[in-house]
């Protein structure tokens, strides 16, 4: 694509706000993937992304505890009318063990969360504020209720949900309409698929898919996290990306680079084609957040909009997910996948 063209955009759910068609991830700008060489770099990645059409930026408050949202300030300061601000809340510290997280939907809880973003995103309104996990000691429409009030104060615009069942969505939207749902969704974690998606596209609800590169992966950027990555990145701690389950899964992208060769494009760049297809698939605005810290890499992504597979490349890509070795996450509690 030309370097100065746009991408289109979509409207996150009914009555939200009109974004362009991926998202960027900030989460690996200063946690998770190891340390951030270089931050000018960094802080360079997300004005190109903006100037390519990218408006939707994510984030959230544990996200090294409150830093990424501290980081991507400037920048949100700079384009406030541009930028469509994403943070979450719901995943604190245990005051007993403060290496666990524990997962918190109750009113206290929400309404210290989004005073705390605020100020460290120096902002006086969260466009979009996800409930980042789901406490099943709460009603759903308890939570909802509490972020709901949030919009009536003024300090938050529209809702967003992560890792919710197509039941928990339904229940929350009869309290408020939510603007977007955040779940994994790629090549390699297709869960979602039978529960929440329907539903989504039922009740005119968004997905914004995280992790829409297998955290990397399907990029073919490394194999084995525990040999390849840096000693602080959380993919070393993820089950797909380690030993057996790394190898066996570094063999399923043999379809992939098939397709990449048949467009002159990179692995990365069909994984992505293949989820932001899924909008004309399932009947639903699609907009995904791969995360990077690098320009040349969001000009890549960005390309991967203008991709379209044809039926016989998705038939070619279909089987993947059944042979996935590895659960997502080390605690699928962190995760809808039980619920559903």
């Amino acid at each position: 694509m030309a370097n100065d063209t746009k991408i289109d955009t979509v409207q996150l759910g009914t009555g939200g706000p009109r974004v362009g068609v991926q998202g960027l991830g900030c989460m690996g700008m200063s946690w998770a993937y190891g340390p951030t060489e270089d931050v000018g770099e960094a802080r360079a990645t997300l004005e190109r992304a903006l100037e390519l059409g990218i408006t939707l930026y994510d984030t959230a408050d544990v996200y090294g505890d409150g830093e990424n949202e501290k980081f991507i300030a400037p920048f949100v300061q700079a384009h406030r009318d541009e930028v469509v601000l994403a943070t979450k809340f719901a995943l604190g510290q245990d005051p007993k063990d403060p290496t666990r997280r524990v997962i918190r939907n109750d009113r206290p809880y929400i309404r210290q969360a989004v005073e705390a973003s605020l100020r460290r995103l120096d902002v006086e309104q969260i466009d979009l504020y996800y409930m980042h996990r789901r406490a099943v000691d709460v009603p759903v429409e308890e939570t909802v209720g509490a972020m709901a009030e949030l919009v009536a104060e003024g300090k938050v615009k529209y809702l967003g949900l992560s890792e919710v069942t197509g039941s928990e969505l339904r229940a929350a939207q009869a309290v408020h309409p939510i603007a977007a749902v955040q779940s994994e969704w790629s090549l390699f974690s297709r869960d979602i698929e039978s529960g929440v998606v329907p539903v989504a596209a039922e009740l005119g609800v968004a997905l914004v898919p995280y992790s829409p590169l297998g955290r990397g992966f399907l990029t073919g950027s490394f194999v084995h996290a525990d040999k390849e990555l840096a000693a602080d990145d959380f993919r070393r701690q993820q089950p797909r990306f380690t030993g057996d389950n790394a190898a066996a899964n570094a063999a399923l992208l043999a379809p992939v680079r098939t397709v990449a060769d048949a467009h002159g494009a990179t692995l990365g760049q069909i994984a992505l084609a293949w989820v932001q297809q899924q909008a004309d698939a399932r009947g639903l605005a699609v907009v995904p957040i791969p995360g990077t810290r690098r320009r040349g890499r969001v000009e890549e992504n960005v390309g991967a909009t203008r991709i379209r597979l044809t039926a016989e490349e998705l038939a070619l890509l279909e089987p993947i997910v059944g042979k996935v070795a590895g659960d997502r996450y080390a605690d699928m509690r962190f995760t809808s996948a039980g619920r559903e």
